[in-house]
């Protein structure tokens, strides 16, 4: 049997499903800056395939992540500005991924880990879990793309607690704030994953992706119509439109092509 050794985020690809796993353990998987420039590449990998239906990120472990790791602010002497902004980039790269995106909790999350939840499109955690954004209690200003991820998904009253009580949340509280989207025992975290994951791959993929990048860019006040209507138009035309109608009309699975 092989052994995984702690490291960078480790990335498989099946059939159109992608799963991103966190992969330092010992440490509650804290992101240190090679960790963040693997990210950053497996991004651009997954970005670039026209073949890809959905990303999982998750982790190993018993937690899912705590944040950027802190030590490095000692480690490098650029790390004060260059870490928190590689971090910042690395998120809204997360963010911007064309294909819809689920955030697996196999644990608690902490700091700039939860940003990193949040801008996935889509969260399921264990009820175990607890979400903590410590940055007040640290002295530090969170970034502003990170800020606004907070604010226009789960508004500015609960951004303000998160943020300036620096509470520990539990899971069912997570639930009823609108972070995660279902909240299973352990043992049903791959099921309940797995059923949005199908749910997202049996979508036409040019309408999925399309709207996933129109709502976002209408959650961040800078969409412009005519990018709207051009992908409203490019959908229209497509041959998954008329392959969705037909599979409606005969009563049956839609077999589509991203065409």
């Amino acid at each position: 049997m092989n052994t995984v050794l702690p490291g960078p985020p480790i990335l498989h690809v099946t059939d159109g499903r992608a799963t991103l796993t966190l992969n330092r353990p010992a440490h509650h998987n804290r992101l240190h800056v090679e960790d963040l420039q693997a990210l950053l590449g497996h991004f651009d990998t997954l970005a670039a395939d026209p073949a890809l239906k959905l990303l999982v990120l998750t982790a190993t472990g018993a937690s899912f992540c705590s944040g950027f790791h802190i030590g490095a602010f000692d480690e490098l002497d650029s790390a004060a500005t260059d870490g928190p902004h590689l971090f910042e980039r690395t998120v809204d790269a997360l963010e911007a991924l064309p294909v819809p995106t689920i955030c697996r909790f196999n644990g608690s999350v902490y700091g700039g880990a939860t940003d990193l939840g949040l801008a996935c499109d889509f969260r399921v955690g264990v009820d175990t879990m607890t979400l903590r954004m410590p940055a007040a209690r640290l002295g530090l200003h969170y970034y502003p793309s990170g800020l606004r991820r907070y604010v226009t998904r789960l508004g500015l009253g609960t951004a303000k607690r998160l943020f300036m009580l620096a509470e520990d949340v539990p899971a069912a509280e997570l639930l009823d704030l609108g972070y995660l989207d279902r909240v299973v025992v352990a043992q049903a975290l791959d099921t309940a994953v797995a059923q949005v994951a199908d749910a997202l791959a049996a979508g036409a993929p040019l309408a999925v992706r399309g709207m996933k990048t129109s709502l976002n860019e209408i959650a961040r006040g800078d969409f412009d119509l005519a990018r709207l209507r051009a992908r409203q138009a490019l959908c229209a035309a497509s041959d998954d439109l008329r392959e969705g109608k037909a599979a409606f009309a005969a009563k049956r699975p839609a077999r589509f092509t991203g065409r």
